[in-house]
């Protein structure tokens, strides 16, 4: 399955064309529609605020993980601003480019208006939310990339092609998918969770941030957080789940990258499960995104399979 060599995009932007390249390879649908859900408010004063949770739990699951859920409802983030980051001393993105190779200055691209536009605005959000900044005399200087999303908006990458080719390749070893799903069978209650824009909650290492340079009608800027398209940026990743869930790992959860999913053997533990879970987030400071977590269901999508108690079946999407 594709889903299999999902970082060795990691990125070898596809240099022919790299309006082509993909967001993120894996399957990121909405898993709500995998089992019956139901909104909770996490915050009376702010009732837009909802994550979903299983809607056949019995009563006291569903009271014991609404409540959880509204104790610890600081690990959700809503915007980048609710998102710190992880602080450097845990972990950051170090590029150990080649001293060898010649530092590239792409030649710059021109957009139409639309795209200008839809380009202004991104870079005015990322220097809100402080994931980048400004930039004098980079040595390597990248384009952006404009992909069309499936709601018809832009997403604004950047073409890292010259610059990852002078990188080494990171060998720490991503987990093995098929033993993940199948580390799911035979437990009762799963809840899926997805970090909130995963690569931009690590730091890049101070010394590599300028390497990251971009040019754009506003200027030049460069990531002080690891953005999408730079390779080694799952080895990276994974290196800090690992880390920061290393009790949990094979009993309760299984990660990969920023898929997570906290698993019980019965409903009635799930809570308990959680609250471990939630702990480490709190301890890290990593931030959840809301809209593509769903907690406490029987089944539901993770890395391209449909999990359950008895087993796994492949996504019946995909068919």
């Amino acid at each position: 399955m594709e889903t299999l060599n999902i970082f060795e995009v990691d990125m070898e932007v596809q240099e022919d064309n790299p309006e082509n390249f993909e967001l993120d390879p894996r399957d990121k649908t909405s898993r709500e529609k995998e089992e019956p859900t139901e909104s909770i408010i996490l915050d009376e004063t702010e009732p837009d605020k909802t994550v979903k949770i299983g809607a056949r739990l019995t009563e006291q699951v569903k009271k014991d993980v609404t409540n959880l859920l509204k104790e610890y409802r600081g690990i959700f983030a809503w915007c980048h601003e609710d998102m710190p980051g992880i602080d450097r001393s845990t972990i950051s993105h170090n590029l150990a480019v080649n001293e060898k190779c010649k530092p590239v200055v792409q030649k710059r691209r021109s957009f139409n208006p639309e795209r200008s536009a839809a380009i202004k605005e991104e870079v005015s959000k990322l220097l809100a939310a402080g994931s980048i900044r400004e930039v004098k005399y980079p040595e390597w200087v990248a384009n952006v990339v404009l992909v069309k999303k499936k709601n018809n908006q832009w997403r604004m990458c950047v073409d890292f092609t010259d610059l990852n080719k002078a990188c080494p390749k990171d060998s720490f070893p991503l987990p093995r998918i098929d033993q993940l799903v199948d580390a799911t069978a035979e437990h009762e209650t799963l809840s899926f969770m997805d970090a909130y824009s995963g690569y931009n909650q690590i730091k890049m290492h101070k010394p590599d941030e300028e390497k990251t340079a971009f040019t754009t009608d506003q200027g030049l800027y460069c990531y002080t957080v690891m953005p999408f398209g730079l390779k080694n940026a799952g080895a990276t990743y994974q290196r800090l789940v690992n880390k920061m869930f290393a009790r949990q790992i094979g009993r309760n959860m299984e990660v990969y990258v920023d898929d997570m999913l906290t698993k019980s053997v019965t409903a009635d533990r799930h809570a308990d499960d959680l609250r471990e879970t939630f702990d480490v987030l709190v301890k890290y400071g990593m931030k959840l995104n809301p809209v593509k977590c769903v907690f406490g269901v029987p089944s539901g999508r993770f890395l391209g399979y449909q999990v359950h108690q008895r087993g796994i079946e492949v996504n019946p999407e995909k068919i």
